[in-house]
């Protein structure tokens, strides 16, 4: 059996032109040997797999090269070169921070700094993670990493910028590596399929990319995974059967039911996810994908944040065609709505069909049916959602009753169960008396008293109310009631505090909506004599009214502070 190596290792570019999705750092560092320009420190953050290490390496091959290319690429054929591909390069230092972590390894690689190049002109050290050396190894580093010898370079890598010394950052030039699009993931993974003798469809491709999120190394693992269950000859159901991928039928097929509120079908795709083995989360999950996708797919000038296949680009479009903006808003919030609160469910599949059962209620009417039309059969378990999320229900245009008033037909069980149902003439009536009439002064008095003594848990504020003066009046058809207080201390509190409050439990106790409380302070309360209460003020009331008090307090040279 002839050796194995893994793709991510084989197929790991060797060149700024083979670098996958990073094209404007590649362009930066080319530019930059070609002209000279080559800083002693270089910080390269980014997530992982997306090329870091391996840009410090071709960097670190280029600058050494004996003799470049037109386009600075390596010629691969000096000692510079081959000693690089053959990992026995003098010239190229890696050091893992994460286990070399200690003041101890940086005063090592200091050390290690002062010896020129064997071969080529530069010896660079590369520093993986770097964000894990300890507060002591940085400062122990800062020194060399300002002022390193002339033949020195050092390259660090990191996932995590924000771990970095300020003054580390201040003294390396910054490039920040993006996460690799599906689209080049695909490219460059149909490459590879190719020159390794395997047959994969595009759709397969997509999954593994999107699978890999952002990171070029994943997508080589997953593709290496892939083929290793499914031979040299790729299939979509087999890759979904091994990555354990939720399909996209499964989404579409929500959506169509919702559409035409078959809720019962809903049910049964939610069985049929869970029965095999899929997380209920990351169900919906999916289906918030799906419907973001349909805003896209149907919002022209957005293609490009559409990173699917040909295949699946037309199935959106369809579907998308079928849709409206307003639907997929509603959609959207219901099933977000359902994620956020998934963890805090006590029956997480309750919750989860409770959201299907929403989304299959959005629309009143089937899709391009009349205004006149009756609303589906389904509709009569509208009325509960709309109670608990009107905010998320559409409400209809005009009144079934009234629509059914001006077309001489019949009331349907339906229109019946959406709409509220109206109001009675006494209903009407009480309503209007509550806008016309103003509660007597012996009730509103009364009722203050009750209002009073819903503040128990509050001794000051039920005190405050029970003792306190009100004064009634009428202005404008509104019932003024006139809160009097002590000083302005205790009126400014009730205002900003207390005001709205105490009159929203003043109209629910009066039943009655035009009631305004309005806080004054009594005037002999506010023009009285002040009344002594701190001791500095007691004393000097007490020798103001005693002369003798006052002489002993001379003689004695007491300090009544």
């Amino acid at each position: 059996m002839s050796e194995y190596i893994v793709s991510a290792r084989k197929y790991r570019p060797d060149s700024f032109e083979s670098l996958v999705g990073q094209d404007t750092i590649a362009r930066t560092l080319s530019n930059s040997i070609k002209r000279g320009q080559l800083a002693h420190a270089y910080l390269f953050c980014g997530p992982r797999g997306v090329g870091k290490t391996t840009t410090a390496r071709i960097f670190a091959k280029m600058i050494n090269c004996s003799n470049p290319g037109p386009d600075m690429e390596p010629c691969g054929q000096c000692e510079s070169c081959v000693s690089f591909q053959e990992g026995r390069s003098y010239c190229i230092h890696e050091l893992d921070a994460a286990s070399n972590n200690s003041v101890e390894d940086i005063k090592a690689l200091m050390d290690q700094v002062q010896v020129p190049p064997q071969v080529g002109k530069y010896s660079v050290y590369i520093i993986d993670e770097v964000h894990m050396l300890s507060q002591s190894a940085f400062n122990a580093f800062l020194k060399t990493l300002e002022e390193p010898p002339a033949h020195a370079i050092f390259i660090l890598a990191t996932t995590e910028k924000h771990k970095i010394l300020p003054t580390i950052l201040s003294r390396c030039q910054t490039y920040d590596f993006n996460r690799i699009s599906i689209s080049d993931m695909v490219k460059n993974l149909r490459g590879i399929a190719e020159k390794e003798g395997v047959t994969i469809d595009d759709e397969s491709l997509h999954v593994i990319a999107s699978k890999a999120d952002g990171a070029m190394r994943d997508a080589l693992t997953i593709f290496d995974q892939t083929v290793a269950f499914c031979g040299t000859n790729v299939v979509y159901e087999d890759v979904k059967r091994n990555l354990g991928v939720l399909d996209y039928h499964y989404s579409f097929s929500i959506v169509d039911a919702a559409l035409s509120g078959d809720y019962a079908t809903c049910f049964k795709i939610l069985d049929e996810v869970l029965a095999k083995g899929f997380n209920a989360l990351h169900f919906v999950g999916s289906l918030s994908e799906h419907l973001r996708n349909l805003v896209v797919a149907k919002t022209g000038g957005l293609e490009p944040l559409l990173e699917l296949p040909d295949s699946l680009k037309q199935q959106y479009s369809e579907q998308g065609a079928r849709t409206s903006l307003a639907f997929l808003y509603q959609a959207l919030g219901i099933t977000t709505a359902c994620e956020t609160g998934y963890k805090a469910a006590v029956n997480p599949r309750l919750h989860i069909e409770f959201t299907l059962m929403r989304l299959c209620f959005i629309q009143n009417k089937p899709e391009g049916a009349p205004a006149g039309a009756e609303a589906p059969a389904s509709a009569l378990l509208r009325n509960p959602v709309r109670a608990n999320a009107p905010a998320e229900a559409s409400a209809p245009a005009a009144s079934p009753r009234r629509r059914a008033a001006k077309t001489g037909s019949a009331l349907s069980m339906s229109a019946i169960a959406v709409e509220k149902p109206e109001e009675t003439p006494a209903q009407a009536g009480s309503d209007q008396a509550e806008d016309t009439s103003l509660p007597q002064d012996d009730a509103v008095r009364l009722k203050w008293k009750e209002l009073a003594g819903q503040y128990t848990s509050k001794p000051r504020l039920a005190s405050m109310l029970s003792s306190g003066e009100i004064n009634l009046s009428e202005a404008e058809g509104v019932k003024i009631v006139e809160f009097v207080v002590m000083n302005e201390a205790q009126k400014l509190w009730v205002e900003e505090k207390m005001q709205r409050e105490l009159e929203t439990k003043l109209r629910e106790l009066l039943s009655c909506r035009k009631i305004n409380i309005v806080v004054a302070v009594t005037p002999e309360k506010e023009n009285a004599e002040k009344v002594p209460y701190m001791p500095e003020e007691k004393a000097k009331d007490l020798m103001e009214k005693n002369p003798a008090v006052r002489d002993f307090v001379a003689e004695l040279g007491l300090d009544t502070k």
